[in-house]
């Protein structure tokens, strides 16, 4: 029997290492979907009073409510039993889920011994691909070394050494967006980028695929972001070395100002957006999931025959993303026209849901001082009174929604990881 035979006969088995909010969300998702017939999860040590304690939290959820209500309704009943204490066996809606406590270390994990090939790493610490598997605070290639053949990372790649480049097995993949671009034959390593990522690509993604919409002079984007767990409950002394002291504010009672990395993480899965000027920054607010994509683009824009109208308006922009929602299959990208607040879109099932009652363009003239351009033609210059061109430009601004935790990251995730598992049988 040869090894692809060898691979298509085993049981799929799943690796999440860490039971923070995607890792426990992850095993959540999985347990609902049923293609991997056995879970195996990492915690790296003892938690409360035993493995009761571990079930409890796993079956409990402050934001989407108990495991078997989310995923069956109000009627339904417990999901979870304990098999077996000291070897950390639940079942969870029938499927095996195995919790180990004993390895921090990726590296000791031992991924090998439970046949896992595809192991999803949660913890948000094992973010740099450019570190040895021995590493002795860890890396995300130890799971590798422990016996997994792919690793998706639930967060965007961020490489201490700025010398360095990316490995050549790595690659960042967003479903929906360029997930295709796996090849089991070289990439190992794989991040999912961010939750903001994946909203923010399947809203931009719809604008360049458009004749009208693909020449995009700038754009930024403001995230109005739900807390994380990186952020403190009441004020906190920051560690050493902390730059960013608003994270150590209380998010309690706080707007806070902060930075993100999707602008550069979507150019890793939409290239043609490295030749804009794009800018983005994230706000943080005391909501727990659920957040807004802000998203400002400039276009150059022509007029109409008649002087009067633009070829992009607000109604434009609306049928450019009515017309993707109902071409996509998946329903990855939703519009909507319903007057929406945040929690009535939490655990919604999509990448991005766009409220098209907000959207809205305006559109200029701006004077361009081709005198102060380098290397113009003489007789561009000669034409243009007082060197100066009148170009017309229309700036329109998009919201998006997105679940961050469970409805639009953790869902495609998912999909991604079922995707990539299925590639390497």
């Amino acid at each position: 029997m040869g090894s692809v035979d060898v691979l298509e006969s085993k049981r799929p088995v799943l690796g999440i290492n860490s039971l923070g909010r995607i890792g426990k969300l992850s095993l959540w998702h999985h347990v609902g979907r049923k293609y991997f017939q056995e879970i195996i999860v990492n915690i790296g040590r003892d938690s409360g009073t035993g493995l009761n304690s571990i079930a409890q939290f796993i079956e409990k959820d402050v934001t989407y409510g108990t495991i078997h209500k989310f995923l069956y309704g109000i009627k339904s009943g417990r999901i979870i039993q304990i098999v077996d204490e000291k070897k950390g066996k639940l079942l969870i809606d029938g499927i095996p889920v195995t919790i180990l406590r004993e390895a921090r270390n990726p590296v000791d994990i031992g991924w090998r011994n439970y046949g896992v090939d595809l192991v999803v790493e949660c913890t948000g610490k094992f973010r740099d691909p450019t570190l040895a598997p021995e590493d002795p605070k860890g890396s995300i290639k130890g799971h590798l070394a422990s016996g997994a053949k792919v690793v998706i990372n639930s967060s965007a790649f961020k490489i201490k050494n700025k010398s360095l480049s990316s490995p050549s097995d790595t690659v960042t993949l967003i479903y929906g967006i360029n997930h295709t671009a796996f090849n089991y034959k070289r990439h190992l390593i794989v991040s999912a980028a961010s939750c903001t990522t994946t909203g923010l690509a399947h809203m931009v993604k719809p604008l360049l695929e458009n004749a009208e919409t693909s020449k995009i002079l700038t754009a930024s984007m403001s995230t109005v972001h739900a807390v994380t767990n990186t952020q403190s409950v009441l004020d906190n002394l920051p560690k050493a070395g902390e730059k960013d002291l608003r994270k150590n504010r209380s998010i309690f009672n706080n707007i806070i100002l902060t930075s993100t990395n999707a602008a550069e993480a979507l150019s890793q899965v939409i290239p043609e957006v490295k030749s804009i000027g794009f800018m983005a920054d994230s706000i943080r607010i005391p909501i727990n999931t659920e957040s807004l994509i802000v998203l400002n683009v400039t276009f150059q824009s022509q007029f109409h025959e008649d002087g009067t109208r633009t070829s992009v308006t607000t109604k434009t922009m609306n049928d450019i993303y009515k017309k993707a929602s109902e071409k996509d299959l998946e329903h990855l990208l939703i519009y909507s026209t319903e007057q929406n607040v945040s929690t009535d879109l939490i655990g919604t099932n999509a990448a991005i849901v766009i409220e098209g009652q907000f959207n809205h363009t305006r559109t200029a003239f701006i004077d361009v001082d081709i005198s102060q351009i380098p290397n113009i033609p003489a007789g561009i210059k000669t034409g243009a009174p007082k060197n100066i061109l009148r170009i017309p430009v229309v700036h329109a601004k998009v919201f998006g929604w997105y679940d961050n935790e469970y409805g639009s990251y953790t869902n495609r995730m998912g999909d991604l990881t079922v995707y990539v598992h299925k590639s390497l049988r």
